[in-house]
């Protein structure tokens, strides 16, 4: 291939403009020309190409969020708006297409192979719900940044001897929830994999406040439940001080950490190899500490396997 493009699709994740860069400046080092399409799937419909050299992602690799914008692009599940996005692939001249995102973005990538435009697929969440990679990128940045929100949090619990849920991101997979509690010593982790009772809750509270514990902290994926919610069960059931705390977008944000500008590297590398050899209906991705790809369908057809042996440690170790 001698001229490809590159897209962000789906919600933002540090680490992006990492992987963007290294498909524009490995790319050009290839000798290929490398588009830029603004808006992600949205912008292949609405022909929002822009070249890119290598002096267009000078300075970005520290930056989170994607310098190419991001959008949901509910007409590109249309055979319309996939045919129409091929049409201004085709008259830019672009053989191959890199979309880094979820597993959304990967069926807009599969459905682009099937009608003859060979894309590959580059693992960006912070959810980490992806089951066919380690690590997805952005997730190791998120845990940063929830970890030093749980540490200043429980700062103030302690000194006002309260307890506090933190409502993290992961609406199917307890990933975020697991580690950051794991790696914060919360006393209680839930995640959509093991929802807890609010008896188990209490129990677990009291058993912490019998062996002279007077704060504690809750950490709580948001497909589990709300904060608020559980903030009002444990009011009621108990005489502890509960406080709730939604973190939001703020885990989505920020400089990406050492691993995602590395993973976000060697990601955008591996995909333009990829479409170097006309290759595409693949995803990029780790295992084992080693870069590797497989098919779309094949990946993202695999069931995520929850790591109960590190949750159970995480419950022991928080007591």
């Amino acid at each position: 291939m001698k001229k490809i493009a590159v897209l962000t699709s789906g919600g933002d994740a540090p680490g992006m403009n990492a992987a963007i860069r290294a498909v524009v400046r490995y790319g050009l080092d290839m000798g290929m020309e490398v588009m830029g399409v603004e808006r992600g799937l949205q912008g292949l419909i609405d022909d929002l190409f822009v070249p890119m050299n290598m002096r267009s992602v000078s300075d970005i690799i520290h930056r989170g969020g994607t310098i190419l914008k991001t959008a949901r692009c509910p007409e590109f599940k249309t055979q319309e708006g996939q045919q129409k996005a091929i049409e201004n692939l085709r008259a830019r001249g672009v053989e191959g297409l890199i979309v880094i995102g979820g597993d959304g973005s990967f069926m807009g990538a599969k459905a682009m192979t099937d009608k003859g435009f060979p894309s590959i697929g580059i693992p960006g969440t912070i959810d980490n719900d992806l089951a066919y990679t380690d690590y997805t990128l952005g997730f190791d940045t998120a845990c940063n940044t929830i970890l030093d929100a749980i540490n200043k949090i429980r700062d103030t619990m302690s000194s006002h001897e309260r307890v506090s849920i933190i409502e993290v991101m992961g609406r199917n997979c307890g990933d975020l929830a697991l580690y950051t509690g794991l790696c914060g010593g919360a006393e209680v982790i839930i995640v959509p994999e093991h929802k807890l009772t609010i008896d188990q809750i209490v129990k677990t509270l009291g058993g912490g406040m019998e062996h002279g514990k007077t704060s504690g902290i809750i950490v709580l994926a948001e497909g589990a439940g709300h904060a608020d919610e559980l903030k009002a069960e444990l009011s009621a059931r108990t005489e502890m001080v509960v406080k709730s705390t939604r973190l939001g977008h703020v885990q989505r944000g920020g400089s990406p950490s050492c691993r995602d500008r590395y993973l976000g590297t060697c990601f955008g590398v591996h995909a333009v190899k990829l479409l170097k050899q006309g290759i595409g209906n693949r995803i990029v991705g780790i295992k084992n500490h080693k870069f590797y790809d497989m098919d779309i369908v094949e990946g993202c057809a695999m069931k995520k396997h929850f790591d109960n042996e590190l949750y159970e440690t995480a419950l022991i170790v928080g007591k």
